[in-house]
């Protein structure tokens, strides 16, 4: 109860309909709305100084969005190595913006170079620096691999002209993708499109029910690593999705290294049933859309063994008109009864279907 109390009175923003400003603040942040899935935007409590990122992004600059002190650092120039290949480099390479280190090349198609430099010129990062050279990507960002090129360039257009946004506007990266969105040329956006589209999304996501979790810490940019030790808390009402690796993939942001989702006792088979029947009207059955093996069709994206996160925040981000372009038509009736349990439910079964 205290929890919820507090959660109603902070000042970490959702820029949705009904949001409130706070008497006597700057119209910067807005009281969240009971609900608001914490777990699924990367805060395992709620974030001490919060900024609203929405404001501070309102151009064409990517880096303005991009949050100080977000990735991995080393003073000592050491040259670290992974294996199955004999490449080294610097965490200075690994993280560079615009020429992030590719530890494995042979896994992908050459990149184009928005996906392998992005944009030095205009501060537009690589878009292998979240995403991977491989499209699967983090918790913290979206798995692109293997989605369709329509439906790659119908979400950057949506991103540029306001109808996607983030629910949360302290999720630096959810702006700092409408600046992206907005920077790129057409033939850049359906490069990357084309390239994305070509990668076949790998199994990456293990899904483990367990009354408890290791105990971890959330960065600042809203990724969960394991802390030190074999100490485990309860899971309580919530996800908990992080490497199976966190040195590897936080440190050397190795692409082979997937990722492990602790999902609260019967959850699976909770979600089983909503995803497959709609739950006696709670919702609608998803394979209507995305297909019955839930890997997408001409007109939705694919779901199987996505980041149950990612899928956790774009369900609340359409229910409460966070995204309002073409999906939400389709979206809105399916999600309007969800409860934050019905979204631990549905993406906890999704994330572990094969791909």
């Amino acid at each position: 109860m205290t929890k919820r109390i507090l959660f109603l009175t902070c000042v970490i923003g959702l820029a949705a309909a009904g949001a409130v400003q706070l008497s006597g603040q700057a119209p910067r942040f807005r009281v969240l709305e009971p609900g608001f899935p914490l777990w699924a935007y990367g805060y395992k409590e709620l974030p001490k100084m919060p900024q609203d990122w929405s404001n501070r992004c309102p151009g064409n600059t990517p880096r303005d969005c991009d949050r100080p002190g977000g990735m991995p650092t080393d003073q000592t120039g050491e040259r670290l190595t992974i294996p199955g290949t004999g490449k080294s480099f610097t965490v200075a390479e690994i993280t560079s913006p615009y020429r992030p280190a590719d530890w494995y090349p042979e896994d992908h198609p050459p990149m184009p170079p928005i996906v392998a430099n992005g944009k030095e010129a205009t501060r537009f990062r690589a878009c292998a620096i979240c995403h991977y050279p491989n499209g699967q990507g983090l918790m913290q960002n979206g798995p692109v691999a293997g989605l369709t090129v329509d439906y790659f360039l119908r979400q950057l257009t949506e991103m540029a002209n306001g109808k996607r946004k983030s629910a949360d506007v302290n999720k630096a990266n959810a702006w700092e993708m409408a600046a992206m969105a907005r920077n790129l040329t057409p033939e850049e956006a359906r490069l990357a499109a084309e390239y994305f589209a070509s990668l076949p999304y790998k199994p990456w996501i293990r899904v483990v029910e367990s009354a408890t979790v290791p105990v971890f810490t959330a960065t600042i940019n809203g990724l969960f690593l394991d802390a030190p030790g074999d100490a485990t808390e309860p899971i309580g009402r919530r996800i908990v999705e992080m490497p199976e690796d966190s040195y590897q993939a936080n440190m050397l942001r190795n692409p082979r290294v997937g990722l492990v989702a602790y999902v609260p006792p019967g959850s699976i088979k909770a979600g089983e049933t909503l995803v497959t029947t709609g739950g006696n009207g709670k919702t609608q059955a998803c394979g209507t859309c995305h297909g019955p093996d839930m890997r997408g069709t001409a007109i939705a994206p694919p779901l199987a063994n996505r980041h149950p996160g990612y899928m956790a925040r774009q369900l609340y981000d359409f229910q409460v008109g966070a995204r309002n372009g073409d999906m939400a038509v389709m979206m809105k009736p399916a999600v309007e009864k969800l409860t934050e349990d019905d979204l631990i439910a549905i993406t906890a079964y999704l994330a572990s279907l094969k791909p």
